[in-house]
């Protein structure tokens, strides 16, 4: 029966085919591509290449029988996404192993050795020392390589041919199960060392390599202090961040302020700045050529406008470091641009996916940053409302002055409502932390940072050439220290930041297949992704805690017994404080912890955990002597020296000795009724990634 004759009845579309965004392969394709990426560097050893072979051929005959069948659609788009997930665990194997590739810089880790490089970027810190970083002189193709030396501040400036005598260690792991991972991020990162200096930074000899990277590193120095001297202060130091992500200036409690008034996301370089800044361009631009009147009455003026602005994003885009959501936000913006030219409107969902893939394509690690997560949400989330809106919106009334400015006062302020959602759940799963009245500091702050703050640094950075940025920086320095005002007073309001604990490492995934359900789903897709959400939720806030934390360094965390479920205590309050801090952070606690009740001997110590009766005995050992009856009246043995495994069988308790943490790191444990229940490491038994392996050209002092 054909549409239009009596008795038609519709066929609504299938759940399969509204969970597939009703047929758009680029959506598709770019959350294929996202799962492979992201299930390659969550699998706990190095997948065979077969098996993504394998996935490609079964969504080959997926396609094939795609098409013999009716509506196949939604089996092609199933097979379609499986391949997507065989290219995104290809393409993240191959950039882990090729890292890795070429021969590496012939390092001494634990002493003195001279390093010599050119100096790429400084972070300053609030006791007058800086971190550098230095790249290393590239050796026959390999992969750029860099150090980061902690050092006083240099009177040399980035670009420059460097050399410096330095103490260096190997990038650590993270230091508790699920935290930051150090190592992961610095081998991407190209980092094969870091340490402190033990002399000032010298010139060093002169460099023919990477010209084209010094002199940008180069350009964006001088403008970052020329911004600085213009502006003191942290007026000053929060231009040079906005306009050329240089944040060496600002101090770390500025940085608290901003994250805890729920500005945080100014700092970094994305979608609001490059819109802000092309977009001010294209609009300049645009009103001066149409205010030629013979050339516009012959020419459209939006697209010379549109190529002036694609230009000055990409100046932006070097300028500011091309940090990955500033890779996102140039890539939409050069979408937007180039349907500008074409006469089509392009910014969507499909051109986000396509930014989705490019970047993974460049940097599949990108999948585990916050900045990744946090970005794509709050622009798939804007776009996705500004869809609906679009749909739903009335005939626009006549130009008016006020009712335009409400308008765009009012837009801004959804925009702030929306984004803040979006990224609310991924920003308490990284950072452990919620801003309580981030919302209220982003209403009153976000109109004067988009009408005032990025409208001046604008037109600063045009006229710093000509030397007259000076009325520029002005203007864009009282909306600093208005959005400032509002920071501060947001920030030191009681409750402003409040803690959140540290979900299991599953509940972000479930979450975000859940946020992507609500987003793109209709009907019964989109209910089933906000029950799922919330059921992530509920098991993150539902999920047992750990009992006991053991540092790498063989320092125990526990309950403190017959006190509240938030206190701890610690078997060592001067060894492994990084670890013991990070461990309490991510458990919600920020007060110091207790030292534990030891009774200690010559041999070490032993203690207890929880409440008395149903808390677990634990004994710290400096030796081996005796192990055999601390094995005897405890659950948990820690020891600090090596034993060898078959005399470990002997031990009805859970022995880790210096083998185990130096091998597996730190160690969260979970007990029920005294009893060791499961247990938690770092790094997995017989895990071989790339990041974990040491390079052979790099050997420690009793290694010779």
């Amino acid at each position: 029966m054909r549409q239009g004759e009596p008795g038609y009845k519709a066929r609504s579309p299938d759940a399969a085919a509204l969970f597939v965004l009703s047929g758009r392969p680029a959506i598709t394709g770019a959350l294929g591509f996202t799962a492979g990426c992201a299930a390659y560097f969550a699998l706990p050893a190095e997948p065979s290449a077969l098996w993504a072979a394998g996935l490609a051929v079964l969504a080959l005959a997926g396609l094939l029988a795609a098409r013999s069948i009716p509506r196949g659609a939604a089996l092609s788009l199933a097979a379609l996404a499986l391949l997507a997930l065989a290219a995104g665990l290809t393409r993240a194997q191959h950039r882990s192993h090729s890292l890795g590739a070429g021969p590496a810089p012939a390092l001494t880790y634990g002493r003195p050795m001279p390093v010599t490089g050119w100096l790429e970027a400084v972070e300053r810190n609030s006791r007058g020392r800086a971190r550098l970083s230095i790249r290393l002189p590239r050796q026959n193709g390999a992969p750029a390589r860099r150090v980061r030396v902690l050092a006083a501040e240099p009177h040399l400036s980035p670009g420059s041919a460097v050399s410096i005598l330095a103490v260096l260690e190997r990038p650590r792991r993270a230091p508790v199960p699920g935290s930051y991972d150090f190592r992961f991020n610095a081998y991407f990162a190209g980092i094969v060392g870091s340490g402190f200096a033990i002399a000032p930074l010298e010139a060093g000899p002169v460099l023919d390599q990477d010209a084209p990277a010094r002199a940008v590193a180069r350009w964006r120095w001088q403008i970052a202090g020329h911004l600085r001297a213009r502006l003191p202060g942290r007026n000053g130091a929060m231009a040079a961040a906005l306009l050329t992500g240089d944040r060496s200036g600002l101090t770390p409690e500025v940085s608290a302020t901003l994250r805890a008034a729920g500005l945080g996301h100014v700092l970094a370089i994305s979608g609001m700045h490059m819109a802000l800044f092309a977009g001010g361009v294209f609009l300049i631009l645009r009103f001066g050529f149409a205010a030629i009147t013979p050339w516009a009455r012959r020419f459209d003026a939006a697209g010379p406008a549109a190529i002036g602005a694609l230009l000055a994003g990409a100046g932006y885009f070097i300028l500011s470091g091309g940090a990955i959501p500033t890779q996102r936000a140039f890539l939409m913006a050069a979408a937007v641009l180039t349907g500008v030219l074409v006469g089509r409107r392009a910014l969507s969902l499909h051109t986000l996916a396509l930014a989705m893939i490019f970047v993974l394509a460049l940097q599949p690690e990108a999948v585990r940053a916050a900045g990744f997560h946090m970005s794509f949400a709050a622009v798939a989330a804007l776009i996705a409302c500004a869809d609906i809106w679009r749909q739903k919106r009335r005939p626009a009334a006549p130009l008016d002055f006020g009712r335009g400015s409400l308008a765009a006062l009012g837009g801004l302020s959804l925009a702030s409502v929306i984004a803040g959602f979006a990224t609310s759940g991924f920003a308490a799963f990284h950072f452990h932390r919620i801003a309580g009245f981030g919302l209220i500091g982003n209403l009153l702050a976000m109109p004067v940072f988009t009408f005032i703050v990025m409208p001046a640094g604008v037109a600063a950075l045009f006229l710093m050439p000509f030397g007259l940025d000076q009325p520029a920086l002005y203007v864009m320095s009282l909306g600093l220290d208005l959005m400032f005002a509002v920071a501060d007073r947001v920030a030191g309001a009681p409750g402003a930041l409040q803690p959140v604990i540290a979900a299991p490492g599953w509940v972000l995934p479930l979450y975000a297949c859940a946020f992507v359900a609500v987003l793109l789903g209709r009907g019964l897709v989109r209910l089933g992704g906000a029950g799922l959400a919330l059921a992530a939720l509920a098991a993150w806030s539902l999920a047992p805690a750990p009992d006991l934390f053991v540092t790498e360094g063989g320092v125990v965390v526990a309950r403190a017994p017959e006190v509240a479920a938030q206190q701890w205590s610690v078997s060592s309050r001067r060894r492994n404080r990084f670890a013991v801090t990070v461990f309490l952070e991510r458990r919600g606690v920020r007060a110091r912890p207790d030292l534990a009740a030891l009774h200690c001997d010559d041999l070490g110590c032993s203690a207890s955990s929880g409440a008395s009766g149903n808390g677990l005995r634990y004994a710290v050992l400096d030796s081996p002597l005796d192990w055999r009856e601390d094995c005897r009246r405890n659950r948990l043995v820690v020891l600090m020296a090596p034993l060898p495994v078959w005399l470990q069988r002997d031990c009805s308790a859970l022995l880790l000795d210096q083998a185990w943490l130096e091998a597996r790191g730190g160690t969260l444990i979970w007990t029920r009724g005294g009893a060791i229940e499961r247990v938690q490491t770092v790094s997995a038994p017989g895990g071989d990634r790339p990041w974990q392996r040491v390079p052979a050209n790099t050997r420690r002092p009793n290694e010779d």
